[in-house]
């Protein structure tokens, strides 16, 4: 949720925010808000003044039997204090509610776009793979070779679902594994670090590993701004439950109403999980194969830090994406999103979109995603400065592996014969060289 201070100070620049977000709020509504917030501040003023004077009528009434008129003063007080109390919660609620549907601020450097389309890219990485025969698309190979199964898993579970069998299971978890080897391993990150020129700017503390809860409250749900499309979420039926859409939802939740002392920052997670998406409005190619699935697996980034340190914080976690890739040797593009892209409560957005052979283009394997204190701020989570000042803490949120990385193995390293290779990474995770 955006600071009331901002909206206050610079209404006319949330206004343009919300425009260029294609956000749902108007600018009537915004302008609605900073009423709200107004007659919102008249009733505190005016209820506190009436509770102090209802509390040194009390006090008088103690010393001595009350007078006709100190009981008529005493009911009109009650009556006046309840009609501002009563209007207090009527204003409160609608304005809470307009000000959790305003963006966040996007960064100066975001470019301002209407769609995706005008997404900017920032840096590409390497040449599209070239092959001496006619590149097949993964799930040819996957299935093929007995790796996805989508048939039999619509008997079981519907369209959109799939078994993964056999070596892609291993090649998988032996992804998960290198990435955990390098989010671990402080030395390696020193390095990432140096050399995207963070080094003295971010720590290099290590991620701590995680397996979260794959379900998620409405509350903190809504708190982290991630609920929202409903439509592309499954809810547990008779209960506020949600399965979870990304494991950055629960990551970024678990820390809420707490307030973390400076010396424990950055708060680094590296959560493992399987999370559920409806997908809403897919369709066309995307809807064979793996690329997007109603389930999948994945291990994502989430960290909280102090406010001037967020924005490097953002950086490293694009620069660790962008060695991930680099050391599977696989091309990409590290793409700018704009304004319309980036999303609701993101200052910045920064994707990566790896080649795929299959399909011939870029399609998105990796997002990061600046949060500033647009999350902390309903979570109220907080830290402790070590002068003892409390202040709102900052999140982000970032791709580490997950299930689309193997389509680009799969696509990249496919062999005339069929057979896949291992890219040289992984050799010692997975144990051979060839799938």
């Amino acid at each position: 949720m955006i600071d009331i201070r901002v909206l206050r100070e610079q209404p006319e620049v949330v206004k343009a925010a919300a425009k260029h977000k294609n956000a749902a709020i108007s600018s009537a509504d915004i302008d609605r808000i900073l009423e709200l917030d107004t007659r919102r501040r008249e009733l505190t003023t005016q209820t506190e003044q009436q509770r102090q004077e209802r509390n040194e009528l009390s006090g008088g009434l103690k010393k001595g039997k009350p007078t006709a008129e100190q009981i008529e003063a005493g009911k009109k007080l009650k009556a006046a204090l309840a009609k501002l109390e009563g209007e207090f919660v009527k204003v409160d609620a609608e304005y809470l509610a307009l000000l959790k549907q305003v963006p966040n601020l996007p960064a100066a450097d975001v470019p301002v776009g209407k769609t995706e389309d005008e997404n900017v890219v920032a840096k590409t990485v390497g040449e599209p793979t070239q092959f001496a025969f006619e590149p097949k698309n993964h799930w040819q190979i996957g299935e093929a070779k007995g790796w996805i199964d989508k048939e039999r898993a619509a008997k079981v579970a519907g369209s959109r679902f799939a078994y993964l069998k056999g070596d892609l299971v291993r090649l998988h978890l032996a992804l998960i594994n290198f990435a955990l080897d390098v989010l671990t391993d402080e030395a390696v990150l020193e390095r990432i670090a140096a050399d995207a020129g963070l080094a003295g700017k971010v720590s290099t503390k290590p991620f701590v590993p995680v397996l979260p809860p794959l379900m998620i409250r409405t509350e903190p749900y809504e708190a982290m701004d991630r609920l929202e499309p409903r439509d592309d979420r499954y809810k547990i039926e008779g209960e506020e439950l949600w399965l979870q859409g990304s494991a950055e939802h629960v990551l970024g939740s678990m820390h809420a109403g707490e307030i973390l002392p400076e010396a424990d920052l950055p708060v680094r997670y590296a959560g493992y999980a399987t999370s559920f998406r409806k997908e809403a409005g897919t369709y066309g190619k995307d809807m064979e194969g793996i690329l997007r699935m109603h389930q999948f697996d994945k291990l994502e980034l989430e960290s909280i830090t102090t406010a001037e340190t967020s924005l490097d914080e953002h950086l490293f976690m694009i620069a660790i994406q962008e060695y991930l890739v680099s050391q599977l040797e696989l091309p990409y593009q590290v793409i700018m999103k704009c304004t319309a892209d980036i999303g609701k409560p993101n200052a910045r957005g920064v994707d990566i979109d790896t080649w795929l052979p299959g399909q011939g283009k870029y399609r998105e394997t990796h997002t990061a995603d600046y949060m500033t204190d647009y999350q902390t701020r309903r979570l109220q989570l907080r830290v402790r400065r070590t002068g003892g000042a409390v202040e709102l803490a900052h999140s982000n949120d970032a791709t580490a592996l997950s299930m689309r990385p193997l389509i680009a193995i799969i696509e990249n390293y496919q062999q005339e014969d069929g057979s896949v290779k291992v890219p040289k990474a992984l050799v010692k995770y997975y144990g051979r060289e060839f799938l």
